[in-house]
């Protein structure tokens, strides 16, 4: 007799993946169908058995357009490495095979998405494929102003969402998601519970600080946004990571991400306080080109890097 496993796999239809991971990937139905190469109608036919295959809308409509459910979240990073798996299986001559690769990746990100995830990628690119070789390029400042035309020369970049990857050529797969926090001087009087009027009166240090002031479109936008004032900045600086040397022993303040507390929890110079005005979480997010979207290697990338993160997405940072 069949195990009820098998029955179950038996009854699914494994054409609804391919339309499933496209729907995952578009967020949106009718480029989904353009990526399947079917009718628009036929997508939302498809995307309405999934969603009673799972119990779950899996794409919910917003004023913006639809965004992933949680559920939907799961399974797209899920869903890669599935689908990657039954491509090589049928594969007759697989093109890539990480185990012999020399192929080399390139990455642009930040000092701090490298502290924060940059070890257990390493750790898990040398376990899978010891010959693959990895440029990191750390960014300095803001990132470049034409990413589309930067992603067609390399794999990728890991940042979190800006306006200027909402194109139509740049796809992305989060990773993790981190919050801010404040860190000031143990000996500042401002107390144990920061206001925005505190914000506004102190001095900061900020990192990738430009000369025209922080645009609207950075991490931090959200949180200046909800400012009467601009920051008054006193250090700038082109380091998530050293932003807290400029802290100690003054009357500033710095806003950073809660998961670089564990470089300096030790020392007993800088207070770590609840970042006001309730700034949404930072998602950072793996963008690339779509032309890469099919190609093995860069999908096996791409599995890579979501298992490397995967351990980030539940381990106590409050998001």
């Amino acid at each position: 007799m069949p195990r009820s496993s098998e029955v179950a796999l038996a009854n699914i239809d494994l054409n609804l993946l391919v339309i499933l991971r496209e729907l995952l990937r578009e967020q949106n139905v009718t480029r989904a169908a353009e990526r399947v190469g079917v009718t628009q109608p036929a997508a939302s036919a498809a995307l309405a058995r999934l969603r009673r295959h799972f119990d779950d809308d899996l794409l919910e409509r917003t004023r913006g357009g639809f965004v992933l459910s949680p559920l939907g979240q799961r399974l797209s990073g899920l869903i890669e490495p599935l689908c990657l798996g039954l491509e090589q299986l049928f594969a007759p001559e697989p093109a890539f095979r990480p185990e012999e690769s020399r192929q080399e990746f390139t990455i642009l990100t930040t000092d701090y998405v490298l502290a924060a995830f940059g070890e257990r990628l390493s750790r898990a690119l040398h376990a899978a494929a010891p010959h693959v070789r990895m440029h990191v390029r750390v960014a300095k400042g803001s990132l470049p102003t034409d990413l589309v035309e930067t992603l067609r020369a390399m794999d990728g970049i890991v940042s979190a969402p800006k306006a200027e990857f909402k194109a139509e050529d740049i796809r992305g797969l989060e990773l993790f998601r981190d919050r801010w926090v404040c860190v000031v001087d143990a000996d500042n009087p401002v107390g144990g519970h920061l206001e925005l009027a505190d914000l506004e009166r102190m001095p900061w240090v900020i990192p990738n600080h430009p000369d025209g002031g922080y645009p609207a479109s950075s991490p931090l936008g959200p949180l200046l946004a909800r400012l009467t004032t601009a920051p008054r900045v006193a250090v700038r600086v082109e380091s998530y990571n050293s932003t807290p040397w400029f802290v100690a022993g003054t009357d500033r303040v710095a806003v950073i991400q809660r998961r670089l507390v564990g470089s300096f929890a030790d020392r007993s110079d800088l207070r770590i306080l609840e970042c006001p005005g309730d700034p949404p979480p930072i998602v950072e997010t793996f963008w690339w080109h779509r032309r890469r979207t099919d190609d093995v290697a860069h999908t096996w990338l791409r599995t890579i890097l979501a298992g490397a993160s995967e351990p980030l997405r539940g381990d106590g940072v409050g998001v």
